[in-house]
């Protein structure tokens, strides 16, 4: 079946390719699909200063697409690219349209991108206590691992932390070493794990920490700064992070975690934002040592239950919501 549309079935269900025009209308029911799930009071203010749906589309608008009933948007997903790695979400669907087949629907262009991709490891980040949710996906041959904790702390950072810069120091003609040096740090944390095209588009959003070694990237974070991202309001979201693997990665990962929070008290934000996954056991542990404490948790569901990068050895942080 063709990403670009496909014809209403019996149902009155479609999808194509989200449209620039419509994206108000994919982040109100954002909002109210999750706000309503949740149980909030008012589900329009579900994530409030944050914006996931935007972001997602500007990152590649062939890979959003917009659920349809009788053709009217009910619903969106995205999919997101690095490289090797592959994941999906936010997928939401209007309250008045669940249980009618549309999220399974938004789930074929999806695995068809990841397919055409050829990624090694797919994966989502869900619901850990919802059976409805954890069904959808393992239909699509997504089984579920370990949790996700998404973490937050306070900023107190009184003695800045040595050895990072922040990736827009940097001048044109350094770029393009530094972007290398971050692909094959990323590469040797998982093979073929490539954030290049959120390393570009970091400043759009926010800022690229650089935790250096001499003129070696040793760590990098890609952070989003702030209402109107990803992060919200007074937040700084990590929305990737990783150390070189091997001897001394667990102190990279505190010094890592330490520029990070330099960067949140540089630009005037009150909160950090990280999440691991559990079986990232020592980054975990590092984390809560640290003053993380965890403000959601959902589970990571991996499509032929590969484990990737998400093992004990691993210092990564990601954000797969």
């Amino acid at each position: 079946m063709s990403t670009a549309t496909t014809e209403p079935n019996a149902t009155g269900t479609a999808y194509r390719p989200l449209r620039e025009s419509e994206l108000a209308q994919a982040d109100s029911i954002f909002r109210l699909a999750f706000g309503t799930f949740i149980g909030l009071p008012d589900p329009l203010r579900f994530a409030e200063t944050a914006d996931c749906v935007r972001t997602r589309w500007a990152a590649d608008p062939q890979a959003a697409f917009a659920g349809l009933v009788n053709g009217r948007v009910a619903g969106s997903v995205f999919a997101t690219n690095w490289g090797s790695v592959a994941f999906l979400g936010p997928l939401t669907v209007h309250p008045d349209y669940w249980d009618r087949g549309l999220g399974s629907l938004l789930m074929e262009p999806v695995v068809e991108r990841f397919t055409a991709w050829g990624g090694t490891m797919q994966g989502l980040f869900t619901f850990a206590q919802s059976p409805k949710h954890i069904e959808l996906y393992r239909k699509f041959g997504f089984w579920p691992r370990h949790l996700t904790a998404i973490m937050r702390k306070p900023v107190r950072r009184a003695d800045p932390t040595p050895g990072w810069m922040a990736c827009s120091e940097l001048s044109g003609a350094e770029e393009p070493t530094v972007l290398a040096m971050c692909r094959d740090l990323t590469d040797g944390v998982y093979e073929g794990l490539d954030l290049s095209a959120e390393l570009t588009r970091a400043h759009l959003h926010g800022e690229t920490v650089l935790l250096m070694d001499g003129w070696s990237v040793v760590g990098m974070a890609v952070c989003h700064l702030g209402a109107g991202t990803e992060a919200g309001e007074d937040v700084l979201l990590v929305k990737f992070g990783a150390v070189r693997p091997g001897p001394g990665a667990g102190e990279r990962f505190e010094r890592l975690l330490d520029a990070c929070e330099d960067l949140a008290a540089e630009r005037g934000l009150g909160i950090v934002e990280a999440g691991t996954n559990l079986a990232r056991t020592e980054a975990y542990r590092r984390m809560i040592a640290r003053g993380f404490r965890t403000c959601l948790q959902g589970v990571a569901m991996h499509r032929l239950d590969h484990r990737g990068y998400s093992h004990p050895e691993s210092y990564v942080i990601d954000d797969w919501r």
